[in-house]
């Protein structure tokens, strides 16, 4: 399998596990009444598969963007930090010409 699919399909699926995980703790502590809602309202089942697939699409592109950005930044050996947007300008000797 290319690099990119595997880093693809690796980081879509730890995006999905991250949604899992605040999808429990969504309805485990029961935040703005979803839990309840998920627990007591017929086909509140539905509405949980909807929260974690919707939150793993976007947890899983999050995660890969993160992914993809990180991997520009490896190989960059330039300074860091505030300063390496810091101009260094160098002297060019420039040889005049009278003009007549």
């Amino acid at each position: 399998m290319p690099k990119l699919i595997r880093l693809y399909v690796t980081h879509s699926a730890l995006g999905f596990l991250i949604s899992g995980v605040f999808t429990a703790l969504v309805v485990v502590f029961d935040i703005a009444r979803l839990g309840y809602l998920v627990t007591h309202v017929e086909g509140g089942w539905l509405a949980a598969f909807l929260f974690f697939m919707l939150n793993g699409i976007v947890f899983a592109g999050v995660q890969f963007a993160i992914a993809v950005m990180r991997m520009a930044g490896a190989e960059d050996e330039g300074p860091r930090g505030p300063g390496r947007l810091e101009r260094r300008y160098a002297t060019v000797p420039v040889v005049a010409k009278r003009q007549r």
